[in-house]
C-alpha cells in the first residue's frame, strides 16, 4: 500500500493553492473584523520570487493578493509549517519575507512614495504535534530594556498563527468548514474519529460537487490519517472515490474492533489460566519447601503456562527450590522461563 502520510505537506500546498480553500481558512479562523473589507472571491495567487534562508525556495510559503472594497489590495502571506519543531525565529522570517514582498511590488508595479505600500497580513498555519509557543511579535525577540529609547528605532512585525491542534473538537464541529474538517483529520484520537470526519467530508463534497479537485486531495489526506492512527491495518485495496473509501474504512474498522475484542478475550483467558496455575504452584511450593523467597514468587508469576505445568509435575521429585525453578527445555530445543 502506498505511504499516503509521507508527503502530506505537498498535499497541503496543493490544497492551499486553491482560492476557495484559502478563503475557507480565513473566514473560519481569522477575526471577522479583518475580513469585512476583503473581496475574497476575487483573490488571486501572486508569483513571488523571493527565497528562504540558504537560497532554498520554500514551497509551503505563498502570497495571495485580495482586492479590498475600499480600494487597493491586501496581501496575505501564508506560511505552511509542517515541521515537528517550532521556529523561534518566525517573527524575523515574517519580517524578511514581507520586506522581500514589498521590494518585489515596488520593482514590478513601479510603486511611488505617494502611492505607499499595500498592507500585508502574515498567517502561519501549523499542523505539528506540540502547541505553538513561539513569539508572534518581533519586539518579543529583540533584547532591549522596556524603557530603552532605542525601541522607537526597532523594526516591528507580527503574525497571526493558526495552530490546528489547539482547537477543541467541539469548536471545530461548530464551524462546519473544510478547514475545520482538515484540522479534525490531521489530529485524530482514534480510527473512529477519522471515519467520522471522512463521513462529514463525503457529505460536504456531495453538497459542493464543484470541488472535485479538492475532494481528491482530501481522499489522500483521509488515507494518510488512517495510516498514522494506532490500530490501523493496511487496506487490501483503495477505492478511487472518497465515499467508497469511507465505506471501506467503516467496514474494516468494525472488523478490526471485533478482532481486537476476540484477541482481548483470548489474552484474558490465557492470563486467567496462568494466574490460576501460578497460585496453585506457589501453594504447593510452600507445602514442599516452606517460605518461598521473593525471587521465586517473581519467577513463578512471570512463567508461561507450559512451564508452570512442568514445574508442578516434578515438584516432589526435586530436592531444592533452586533446582526446580530452572528454565524448562522446550520441545523445539529452545528454553522457556
Amino acid at each position: 500500500m502506498p505511504d499516503y502520510s509521507a508527503d502530506s505537506d505537498a498535499i497541503y500546498h496543493q490544497l492551499f493553492s486553491h482560492p476557495e480553500m484559502v478563503a475557507d481558512l480565513l473566514t473560519g479562523f481569522l477575526d471577522a473584523t479583518l475580513l469585512t473589507d476583503l473581496d475574497l472571491p476575487r483573490m488571486k495567487r501572486l508569483n513571488t520570487k523571493f527565497t528562504a534562508a540558504r537560497g532554498k525556495r520554500r514551497r509551503g510559503d505563498m502570497v495571495w493578493e485580495i482586492p479590498t472594497h475600499s480600494g487597493g489590495p491586501l496581501f496575505i502571506l501564508l506560511i505552511l509549517e509542517f515541521q515537528s519543531t517550532i521556529d523561534p525565529w518566525m517573527p524575523l522570517r515574517i519580517l524578511v519575507y514581507s520586506g522581500l514582498l514589498y521590494q518585489q511590488l515596488v520593482d514590478e508595479r513601479k510603486l511611488t512614495a505617494e502611492q505607499g505600500l499595500p498592507p500585508v497580513l502574515p498567517v502561519v498555519l501549523f499542523n505539528g504535534q506540540p502547541r505553538w509557543h513561539a513569539a508572534t511579535r518581533l519586539h518579543e525577540v529583540i533584547q532591549l530594556p522596556k524603557d530603552s529609547p532605542l525601541w522607537q528605532y526597532q523594526p516591528e512585525m507580527r503574525y497571526h498563527v493558526i495552530d490546528e491542534g489547539r482547537y477543541a473538537e467541539e469548536e471545530l464541529q461548530g464551524l462546519g468548514s473544510l478547514s475545520a474538517l482538515l484540522f479534525h483529520l490531521e489530529h485524530p484520537a482514534r480510527p473512529e474519529a477519522v471515519l467520522e470526519t471522512g463521513r462529514l467530508l463525503a457529505q460536504w463534497f456531495k453538497n459542493h460537487p464543484e470541488g472535485v479537485v479538492l475532494k481528491g486531495l482530501f481522499r489522500e489526506l483521509l488515507l494518510g490519517a488512517m495510516e498514522r492512527t494506532d490500530g490501523f491495518n493496511p487496506l487490501p485495496t483503495v477505492p478511487e472515490e472518497l465515499q467508497e473509501v469511507v465505506n471501506m474504512l467503516a467496514y474494516h474498522i468494525e472488523k478490526w474492533k471485533k478482532e481486537a475484542a476476540l484477541e482481548g478475550e483470548l489474552r484474558g483467558d490465557i492470563r486467567g489460566e496462568q494466574k490460576g496455575k501460578a497460585d496453585l504452584l506457589l501453594r504447593l511450593l510452600r507445602r514442599r519447601f516452606g517460605d518461598v523467597p521473593e525471587w521465586a514468587i517473581t519467577r513463578v508469576a512471570s512463567a508461561e503456562v507450559s512451564t508452570l505445568e512442568a514445574w508442578s509435575e516434578r515438584i516432589f521429585d526435586t530436592p531444592s527450590l533452586e533446582t526446580l525453578l530452572q528454565p524448562v527445555p522446550a520441545h523445539d530445543g529452545a528454553l522457556q522461563e
